[in-house]
């Protein structure tokens, strides 16, 4: 019986000695981890943690890229930590990104000393807008005749060479640049983001962008194709002064979290870095515009037409009366349009019939296509031919022999006896412009004729010179005579 009340104690004893070590091993856990105590560094920093760590690739985030740019204006507070810096812009204002080499000593020599190129585009950040950026791009352009969504400041950019903005694409710009010389562009974008949303109640979010820059390198033809390095950010861009004050709301917001809440969200950065990104696809640039490739020339903003070729060069074409007939089909406008140098605006006109174009008033032209392009528009479609400076007729002898008439009886010619003039419009009132002329008439080489002569009094031959046909009276009449040089295979011609 004893036993029996013993055995009990000893149980009791041990297990209430189990239960003060158990506790006093999480009492000693709860000194070491406590909030006082407790951080998640100290936590990754264990040797097991260290050990997993060490099995990982190396990160490529930590490569050194050949450049670096760098988007001066301040990232917003309210990102989530590990999700992709956004930015906010005001519409219209410049801002600088800063185009940094950041290449090692002997990485890339073969552009060591030479130029690049860089193309800047503003792109639509979501994939769905992506696949209908060309209509979402044409709409902007209806509803914005003659702006740009993105353009350079040439006044305050530093160490650019060649800006180009090709008017069919309004959200490209680019640039040559010296990687070894300090260079900053300024650029402004005129759209807001709110223009690509569905209309509703008003209040609607505005979609993302991306500002995206690609970097070229010469290729052996001394084309810049070889593609270097690609780079891009997330913007939102606002109305003026809307940034400013989107900014300070997410900041203000940031301020009334919890702290614990704060560490779930990226400090705001006083500027933005473009992160590494793949090239936009060739395509967009390569057929309507003159990049990727450069030609030697290096003239401002030039207006690409035609087949965008860079190494084409338009053959001279005399100008000719190219007036738009109201009876001209739509297809026959936009080759109207194409012809004198409007291909930018053809989509706009797409199903415009000659009436319609003319029909046209002034304002009307000036507000579609702006001010320039619309002023020289309106004179096109309404403006006459420039008169020439001087017109002359002329008429060849011998024809005149062979359309004289057989004289009645009473000596008078027929009534029906007419001679066939020509006329000749004269602008540089030269005598080489003459023998051009008088050349083209005869279906000879300017070559062939060596002296003009105007028959004086008493049938002397007067060497017809410059300021001889700056005398001439308008819409004069001649008789042109050949005569056969007897030294060389050419003419002299006797203008009667």
């Amino acid at each position: 019986m004893a036993w029996a009340l013993k055995l009990p104690l000893t149980d009791e004893v041990i297990e209430s000695g189990l239960v003060q070590d158990f506790d006093a091993s999480l009492s000693g856990i709860g000194q070491e981890l406590g909030a006082g105590a407790y951080s998640m560094s100290d936590v990754l920093a264990l040797p097991i943690f260290k050990q997993e760590e060490s099995n990982l690739p190396p990160d490529s985030d930590n490569k050194i890229l050949p450049f670096q740019y760098v988007l001066c204006a301040a990232t917003s507070p309210a990102v989530k930590l590990h999700d992709e810096t956004l930015t906010y812009l005001n519409q219209g204002q410049s801002y600088e990104i800063r185009m940094l080499d950041n290449r090692k000593i002997g990485e890339l020599p073969e552009i060591t000393g030479k130029m690049v190129k860089s193309i800047i585009r503003v792109v639509f950040h979501d994939r769905r807008l992506q696949y209908t950026e060309h209509q979402q791009l044409e709409g902007w352009r209806w509803n914005r005749p003659g702006d740009r969504i993105l353009d350079l400041d040439i006044p305050m950019s530093v160490g650019i060479i060649d800006p180009r903005a090709n008017p069919t694409q309004l959200n490209t710009v680019e640039f040559l640049w010296d990687p070894s010389k300090r260079t900053s562009v300024f650029i402004q974008v005129h759209c807001i983001s709110t223009e690509f949303t569905m209309r509703k109640h008003g209040g609607e979010k505005g979609v993302p962008f991306r500002i995206q820059i690609d970097t070229f390198k010469e290729n052996e033809s001394g084309e810049y194709t070889e593609h270097l390095h690609s780079a891009s950010c997330q913007v939102k861009v606002f109305k003026p002064k809307g940034a400013d004050r989107k900014q300070k709301t997410d900041r203000e917001k940031m301020e009334k979290r919890a702290p614990q809440e704060k560490e779930k969200y990226q400090p705001s950065y006083e500027t933005t870095i473009l992160t590494e990104c793949s090239p936009w696809p060739e395509i967009t640039y390569v057929n309507n515009s003159p990049s990727p490739g450069f030609n030697s020339t290096h003239n401002s903003f030039p207006v690409a037409e035609g087949n965008g070729s860079p190494n084409h060069q338009p053959e001279p074409v005399v100008p000719v009366a190219d007036n738009l007939l109201p009876t001209a089909t739509p297809q026959d406008a936009q080759q109207w349009l194409h012809r004198n140098r409007f291909s930018p605006f053809c989509r706009l006109f797409t199903n415009f019939s000659g009436a319609d174009l003319l029909k046209l008033t002034r304002e009307d032209v000036i507000q579609i296509c702006g001010p320039a392009d619309g002023i020289r528009l309106f004179n096109a479609l309404k403006g006459r031919v420039v008169r020439p400076r001087l017109t002359i007729y002329v008429c060849q002898e011998s024809q005149q022999a062979r359309e004289q008439q057989p004289k009645h009886e009473n000596g008078d010619a027929a009534a029906n006896t007419f001679f066939v003039y020509h006329a000749i419009y004269l602008e540089d009132l030269t005598a080489g412009e003459l023998t051009e002329k008088i050349a083209q008439l005869f279906n000879i080489s300017p070559r062939q004729i060596n002296q003009i002569f105007k028959q004086g009094p008493t049938g002397i031959h007067v060497l017809v010179s410059d300021e001889m046909i700056q005398n001439f009276q308008d819409e004069v009449c001649f008789v042109l005579d050949t005569m056969k040089d007897d030294t060389n295979d050419g003419y002299h011609i006797i203008l009667k």
